[in-house]
């Protein structure tokens, strides 16, 4: 893969409080490395997985978390974040934020950024299979790809969870792939 697409582009980086959040530190360290200017918003359940601290040495800049931390000038961070974006990547992206973002709903920072971004977006869902393939979160995703949104479906294979089934994040290489395209 040729990486050199992103170099001088920013992107914001999404991370829910999937198990896979992990993954997102290399997601997130590939960008820099290939020249991009990373943010990351964690969400606060994501930062109880791993620390913010990480995405923040890796991306080189402070990560955002709580809709109301002090800020060091009088822009909303949600919306300065919004427009910094040329592409907003959520990897990985839970249930739960995909609800939010498909209904409109801001209860966080992530949602909150979502609804006010005119970026391209890229979802990588990672969750249980049997959370992935129920009726609702289908119903989101639709919804989401019919405003745009587009998405790298998540793997089949063996699961934190410990079940076996479609739910695992999405490799590397094929999210990379996928937002050099939107790019």
């Amino acid at each position: 893969m040729d990486l050199q697409k992103f170099k001088g582009r920013k992107i914001l980086l999404g991370v829910c409080s999937s198990i896979a959040a992990y993954k997102a530190v290399d997601l997130a360290s590939t960008l820099v490395k290939a020249g991009a200017e990373v943010r990351v918003i964690m969400t606060k359940n994501a930062s109880k997985i791993i620390s913010e601290r990480v995405f923040a040495t890796v991306s080189r800049n402070a990560v955002c978390v709580d809709m109301w931390e002090r800020i060091d000038d009088w822009k909303p961070e949600h919306v300065s974040l919004a427009q910094f974006a040329e592409l907003f990547i959520v990897a990985p992206a839970t249930a739960n934020t995909i609800g939010n973002f498909a209904n409109g709903l801001a209860p966080d920072m992530l949602s909150s950024t979502y609804l006010a971004t005119k970026a391209k977006v890229l979802i990588a869902p990672a969750m249980n299979d049997a959370m992935y393939s129920h009726p609702a979160v289908q119903k989101n995703i639709e919804t989401l790809k019919s405003f745009g949104v587009s998405f790298v479906e998540p793997e089949d294979g063996m699961l934190a969870c410990g079940t076996c089934g479609k739910g695992r994040l999405a490799g590397l290489d094929l999210i990379l792939s996928r937002a050099a395209e939107l790019l």
